[in-house]
């Protein structure tokens, strides 16, 4: 990882985000965006139980690709991304990825940039179980 690239990691435990924005944490740094991902109770008009996640062997170096890529793209002081696997239940913390630049409008975009892209191309899967009984693989592909 490169000194932009604070915090970048999979995990099967309960996420922090003091610890995500602890890392981004820059004196140069005059705006620190933040997106907290959660598990809600509903997807496509039904009720959802819970979920896991699993990842793909190559998801931590892919998610560090896409890290860096946005690092690239955008004038960032730091840069972290967490994401959760396993079960998790309703409120769980999923994923929380955040950015730090000296201005907020850099890292407002930095920050949607990185979680679009995240979700888009790191192979990271979603099982949601309903509240009818039935399942449902997300981002499979």
């Amino acid at each position: 990882m490169t000194e932009v690239l604070r915090l970048v990691d999979l995990r099967a435990t309960p996420l922090d985000i003091s610890e995500v924005l602890d890392a981004v944490g820059d004196d140069a740094s005059g705006g620190v965006n933040l997106f907290v991902g959660r598990v809600r109770d509903h997807d496509g008009g039904q009720g959802v139980t819970g979920l896991d996640y699993s990842a793909h062997p190559t998801a931590l170096a892919q998610l560090e690709d896409v890290c860096r890529r946005v690092a690239g793209e955008y004038d960032v002081q730091a840069l972290a991304a967490v994401h959760r696997t396993g079960r998790l239940a309703i409120g769980d913390i999923a994923v929380i990825v955040a950015t730090a630049s000296a201005h907020r409008g850099t890292s407002f975009d930095a920050t949607r940039a990185l979680i679009d892209t995240l979700k888009a191309e790191v192979p990271i899967w979603k099982h949601q179980s309903f509240d009818n009984g039935s399942e449902e693989w997300v981002g499979t592909p």
